[in-house]
C-alpha cells in the first residue's frame, strides 16, 4: 500500500467519523448539526488542498525519477509559485542540467578518443576483462593482416603466426621489441585503464621497420663506400705493379720461371676476386631507383622457369607453376624484380639441395606471389636474423642475396615475408602493391 492510498483511507475514515458525529448531533441539536456539517465541508476542502500540496511534489519527484531512469536529461520542470515546491524544482533543474552537460562532455570525449584511436598510426589492441581481444584499430589490422571482427573474443595465444608468442610476452610498463620474419620490427607496450571500476588492459604496437632499415642502410652504405674506395685504390695499384712485374718473366731462370709465373697469376687472380667481392657489395649500395612499367607476371615467371630448368634438372628438383588464366600486370622494374625472383628461386633450390619440390603460385586477388619449397626449413634461431644486411648461414656466403632482395622489394613498395611452417615448408610471399595491379 503506497502513501497516496494510506492518505486517502485516513481522510475517508476521519470524515466518516465526523459524518457519524454529525448524524448523532442531528438528533440532539440541529444548530450543532449545521455547525458540524460546515466543519466537515471545511475539513474536506482542507484535506483536498493538503492532498495536492503533499502529492504534487511527489508527482514531480516521480516524473524526475522516470526521466533519470530513462536517461532523458532534457526534461525540466516549471516553477509553480509555491516556495517549497519551486525550491525543489530549481534543485532538480540544476541537477538535470549538470547531468546533461556531463553526458554531452563524456560523449564528445568518447567520440574524440574513438577517432584518435582509429586514426592513430600505432596499432591498438583493446582487451576485455578476461584478456581476450575486444577490438583493434585499423593500424593493428594492417600489422596483423587480419580483419578486426575475426579477432573479437579470442585470446592473444590464439593469434596466428608468431604474433601469439611475441604479444604474450609483453609486460606492463616494459617496452618489448621484436622482429617478425626477419624484416618487420615492432615495439609493444602494455598498459591498463579503469572501466566501470575494474582494470582492463590494452596493447599498443609501433612499427620501427622503416626507421631501422633507414639507419641500417646509412650505416652499411658508408662502410661499403669507404671499403670499396680503399680496396679499389689498393687493388688498382697492386694490379699495375703485378702487370709491370710480368715484363721481367723472361729474365727469370727457366728452372724458376714456371713457379714465378704461377705465383704471379695467383696474386693477380686473388686481387681480381677481391675487386669482384667488393663490387658485389657496392652493387647493393648503388641499386638505382626502380623504373616502373606494367609487366605481365605470368610471362616473367615462365621466362625464369626456362632459365632455371637446367639447374633444376641437374638436382632433380620439380618446379611447379600455378598461374591464373587471366593476365596479371604489375607496375614494376622488370629487370630488378627478375633479379630478386631469381635469387629467391636459387635460395629455394639450395634449401632443397636435391630431389625435392618448388611451388610457384600466383594469386589474382589479392595480387600475391608465393614461392614454396620443401627443404629443411628455417631454424628458429635464424628467423629473427633474416634480411639482416649481409647475414648468411652459408660458410662462404656473403649475405648479399637476401639483402638485394630486401632492397629491391622495399624500393617497389611490395610487402614480403619469409617463414617456415610446422611441415618445414618454407614460403616466400610477395604482396604486390594494389595500385600497381591491373
Amino acid at each position: 500500500m503506497n502513501l497516496r492510498t494510506k492518505f486517502i483511507l485516513f481522510a475517508v475514515a476521519v470524515h466518516c467519523l465526523l459524518a457519524a458525529m454529525a448524524y448523532f448531533l442531528l438528533q440532539e441539536n440541529k444548530l450543532l448539526f449545521i455547525g458540524m456539517e460546515v466543519l466537515v465541508l471545511i475539513s474536506v476542502v482542507i484535506t483536498v488542498n493538503l492532498y495536492f500540496a503533499f502529492f504534487k511534489p511527489l508527482n514531480l519527484i516521480r516524473a524526475g525519477i522516470e526521466s533519470i531512469r530513462d536517461k532523458d536529461f532534457s526534461t525540466k520542470f516549471v516553477r509553480v509559485g509555491q516556495p517549497e515546491l519551486d525550491e525543489l524544482v530549481d534543485v532538480y533543474n540544476r541537477m538535470i542540467e549538470q547531468l546533461r552537460q556531463e553526458r554531452v562532455a563524456q560523449a564528445e570525449k568518447s567520440f574524440l578518443l574513438e577517432k584518435i584511436i582509429r586514426a592513430s598510426p600505432a596499432g591498438i589492441i583493446l582487451l576485455d576483462f578476461d584478456d581476450r581481444i575486444e577490438s583493434i584499430n585499423p593500424a593493428a589490422e594492417r600489422y596483423l593482416s587480419l580483419a578486426g571482427h575475426t579477432l573479437q573474443g579470442i585470446a592473444l595465444e590464439a593469434l596466428p603466426n608468431t604474433w601469439a608468442r611475441e604479444l604474450t610476452q609483453v609486460q606492463a610498463g616494459q617496452p618489448y621489441t621484436f622482429r617478425l620474419n626477419g624484416i618487420r620490427t615492432f615495439r609493444a607496450h602494455r598498459a591498463y585503464f579503469i572501466d566501470r571500476g575494474f582494470q582492463r588492459a590494452f596493447i599498443m604496437l609501433e612499427e620501427l621497420t622503416e626507421a631501422i632499415i633507414k639507419n641500417e642502410r646509412q650505416a652499411y652504405e658508408k662502410v661499403i663506400r669507404m671499403m670499396s674506395h680503399e680496396v679499389n685504390n689498393s687493388t688498382g695499384a697492386i694490379n699495375s705493379i703485378l702487370d709491370s712485374v710480368q715484363y721481367y718473366t723472361p729474365q727469370i731462370d727457366e728452372e724458376h720461371r714456371e713457379d714465378f709465373t704461377y705465383a704471379l697469376q695467383v696474386a693477380i687472380d686473388r686481387n681480381t676476386n677481391l675487386s669482384r667481392f667488393m663490387a658485389n657489395f657496392a652493387d647493393v649500395v648503388r641499386l638505382p631507383a626502380p623504373s616502373k612499367k606494367p609487366v605481365q607476371v605470368q610471362v616473367l615467371l615462365k621466362r625464369l622457369e626456362r632459365l632455371m630448368l637446367p639447374q633444376l634438372e641437374q638436382r632433380r628438383i620439380a618446379l611447379s607453376l600455378q598461374l591464373p588464366a587471366a593476365p596479371l600486370c604489375i607496375s614494376m622494374d622488370e629487370q630488378q624484380i627478375e633479379q630478386a625472383l631469381l635469387n629467391i628461386l636459387k635460395n629455394a633450390m639450395e634449401a632443397v639441395k636435391s630431389e625435392g619440390n618448388i611451388w610457384v603460385e600466383l594469386q589474382q586477388e589479392p595480387p600475391c606471389l608465393i614461392i614454396t619449397d620443401d627443404g629443411e626449413g628455417i631454424p628458429d634461431h635464424v628467423r629473427p636474423m633474416l634480411f639482416t644486411p649481409f647475414f648468411s648461414t652459408k660458410e662462404t656466403g656473403q649475405g648479399i642475396g637476401l639483402t638485394m632482395i630486401r632492397e629491391i622489394l622495399l624500393s617497389h613498395g611490395f610487402q614480403f615475408s619469409l617463414e617456415s611452417n610446422e611441415d618445414k615448408l618454407t614460403s616466400f610471399r610477395i604482396r604486390f602493391a594494389t595500385e600497381g595491379a591491373k
